[in-house]
């Protein structure tokens, strides 16, 4: 049990996006001022939602996470829009690609 966690832990880490670059920039007004941009991550694409202005380099990330030589087995939600809630950029419309099962 104890196992897992801190592989867990280890990967929510590893697969981080701000563990390499400065943290973008998620201030808004309005809706209009979110999008969805790649940020990057040591697992290559990382969608987050962030102001339209904010500056991302997901191609450094990658560059830092080669020469720390750091790697991960990640995956990530399908952000369908951002929404500007309490003057920060959030996802809204998120699709997990998780299905549920019905159990007999």
């Amino acid at each position: 049990m104890i196992r897992s966690w801190l592989l867990m832990i280890a990967m929510l880490f590893l697969c981080s996006p701000a563990w390499a670059a400065p943290e973008p920039d998620t201030s808004c007004k309005t809706d209009a001022d979110c999008m969805v941009k790649n940020v990057g991550n040591c697992c290559g694409y990382y969608p987050r939602c962030v102001n339209k202005e904010a500056r991302v380099d997901p191609e450094a990330v990658a560059r830092e996470c080669a020469k720390k030589k750091m790697a991960g087995i990640c995956g990530f939600l399908e952000i369908k829009s951002c929404i500007c809630v309490e003057g920060q950029c959030q996802a809204h419309g998120i699709d997990s690609g998780i299905k549920p099962i019905k159990l007999k």
